[in-house]
């Protein structure tokens, strides 16, 4: 429940701040008659949009187990964060298209002086929100908040080449302005499809990263009684993971010392790695695994 709140608290405060900033934005645009920068009031807006699903990621995954999803309701977060990914690109492809339209056009108009006040409140501000979102998501292990935190940093891209477009078009370059537009696009559509493919790998039951890995075997061959790892199973299940191990011990044990062994390591596994969902423990004798140690992860 810790999780859930600091999530939704950093969320809010960055719709807040986003909703200010997107009407700055949109206004100076159509006052300061600049493309770019309605553009990126348009990006900014769903910024607001990408937040809210965020939110709503956050009250679906941290419910507790029920009879329909016995293993939890974590994966709900990676599904969410495809959404927000998806926002991010369509938000991509239709700042690009407008660029080109206004490119082949040749629609050029030389922006006021607000659109590049705009523009650099934008970049402080959105700096800004993806240092505070991107430090708790990194503190809750949260993939969808961290996916919106790189769509507040693709905000700020945004502004700074919305600014460099505004400034050279107000120099004469005035094909500066819908051009900066196609780039910032570009820069989006990127981050898009990289938490895509990113959220993807969540829901198709990828390991575990090495060092996870090879912690969980430290962990479990310092338990008394284990003389071996036969094999070591992990999967990700949205910000948490699934272990399946088997442990080598002495094949004169009884089923209730091996068994004492087990729970050992269980315990020492959920109990050391707030990321371990649940373990499961598989005890072989060691002397039926000829001492070979296949380490699988």
């Amino acid at each position: 429940m810790e999780r859930e709140k600091m999530g939704i608290y950093a969320s809010w405060v960055t719709i807040f701040l986003n909703t200010a900033l997107c009407l700055f934005k949109i206004i100076a645009g159509i006052v300061g008659q600049s493309g770019a920068m309605i553009a990126d009031g348009v990006h900014t807006l769903s910024d607001i949009v990408a937040t809210l699903v965020v939110i709503l990621g956050f009250k679906i995954s941290s419910k507790q187990e029920d009879e329909e999803h016995p293993y939890g309701h974590e994966k709900f977060e990676a599904v969410f964060t495809k959404v927000i990914s998806i926002i991010l690109i369509i938000t991509g492809f239709v700042i690009g298209y407008e660029g080109v339209e206004k490119l082949i056009s040749k629609e050029f108009v030389t922006p006021g002086r607000i659109a590049l006040l705009a523009a650099i409140i934008s970049i402080l501000v959105k700096e800004a929100m993806y240092w505070y979102t991107i430090i708790v998501a990194k503190k809750i292990k949260s993939l969808s908040m961290e996916a919106d935190a790189w769509h507040h940093r693709s905000d700020a891209f945004s502004s700074i080449g919305t600014f460099l477009g505004i400034f050279a078009a107000r120099l004469g370059y005035k094909f500066f302005d819908p051009l900066a537009a196609l780039i910032v696009s570009i820069l989006i559509i990127k981050v898009g499809v990289e938490f895509y493919i990113k959220a993807t790998k969540e829901l198709v039951d990828e390991s575990a990263d090495k060092e996870t890995c090879t912690k969980i075997k430290e962990l479990a061959l310092g338990v008394e009684g284990v003389e071996g790892i036969k094999s070591l199973k992990t999967r990700t299940f949205g910000h948490r993971i699934y272990v399946d191990i088997e442990i080598l011990v002495d094949e004169n044990l009884t089923v209730k010392e091996g068994h004492q062994i087990a729970e050992d390591v269980h315990d020492v596994l959920e109990n050391k790695m707030d990321n371990i969902k649940h373990c499961m423990v598989h005890v072989e004798p060691k002397y039926s695994c000829f001492y070979q140690h296949n380490l699988e992860c």
